[in-house]
């Protein structure tokens, strides 16, 4: 394998204390209610962010499954904005360091991704790993989002992880980082957030406060949530709106909503998806009601008397 350097450009300038957590969200895959783009958008616009590590986009990126986008201005291009793949050095709310890797999930190259992250780990004495990606799941956005936690952090494992299913599934490129820094029993922690699955093609920010708040748990670094937790209130008082309104949505959500509740007293249900006969609305039903409910609202405000 090549030497796992060739893969990033260090950035000469920016000393890094050994010994800070890294936190990791990648973008491209399963990235239900838009959880980890949200929670990459925020930190990066709320923390003060020093560039550690830019990797080579070119040996990461497929352009045609994900292309850049360009400005056209009339006549001209005036931009063109190529994603992205880098390691920062971040600061908290009350002034704790961190390392922060975000970016595109590379579409190549995952055993060497994995270990330039590796070694990245070891240059600069990281002290534990955590990182986040949610998926789609039959609960009700009436109940905070759970999660659940892979690796060998125990403590947050049995305090945080409230589904521990054996499956498989369509792994992340994360995934790989994480079970190569198992091997070497560095501290590791992921966390797969829970996200209602009718509004996982929503950009839901109770899934990007979720896992802000399983990266607090993990590191013990504190962000500012407050705008982002307001845009939570507001976006969930329209839900709750939809739901109060339309009978048969009303009735999707309470069944979700038992369903959960008992799941969490600790009933024999094997696990939140079901219920003992495997019956469950699905997304598409709670979609159509959400819209047959919307459809219904544009009628009656179209047919109301104009006001002069």
């Amino acid at each position: 394998m090549r030497d796992p350097r060739s893969l990033f450009e260090l950035n000469p300038d920016v000393q890094v204390p050994r010994g800070l957590p890294l936190v990791a969200g990648l973008t491209g895959f399963a990235d239900a209610g838009s959880a980890v783009s949200q929670t990459n958008e925020y930190l990066r616009s709320e923390l003060d962010l020093i560039t550690v590590a830019t990797f080579d986009i070119d040996e990461l990126l497929d352009y045609r499954a994900r292309r850049p986008i360009i400005l056209f201005e009339g006549d001209h291009i005036t931009e063109y904005r190529a994603p992205g793949l880098q390691l920062e050095l971040a600061t908290d709310e009350i002034g704790q360091q961190f390392l922060l890797l975000t970016g595109f999930e590379p579409d190549f190259r995952w055993e060497a991704f994995t270990a330039a992250v590796l070694w990245l780990v070891e240059r600069f004495g990281v002290s534990s790993t955590t990182w986040v990606h949610a998926i789609p799941m039959p609960v009700p956005h009436t109940r905070p989002i759970r999660v659940t936690v892979s690796g060998n952090r125990a403590e947050l494992v049995e305090s945080m992880s409230v589904w521990r299913p054996t499956t498989e599934a369509p792994a992340n490129a994360l995934h790989l980082v994480e079970v190569r820094l198992q091997e070497l029993g560095h501290p590791t922690a992921g966390f797969v957030l829970l996200v209602p699955h009718y509004l996982a093609d929503a950009e839901y920010p109770a899934a990007a406060l979720a896992a802000l708040d399983a990266i607090s748990a993990a590191t013990g670094r504190i962000f500012p949530t407050d705008a982002l937790r307001e845009q939570g209130r507001e976006f969930l008082g329209r839900i709750d709106e939809q739901v109060s309104d339309n009978t048969e949505l009303a009735k999707l959500v309470g069944t979700l909503e038992e369903r959960h509740d008992a799941y969490m007293e600790g009933t024999s249900l094997r696990s939140p998806l079901t219920d003992e006969d495997g019956a469950l609305p699905s997304a598409d039903e709670i979609a159509a009601e959400l819209e047959k409910f919307l459809a219904r609202r544009r009628s009656r405000d179209d047919d109301s008397p104009a006001i002069d």
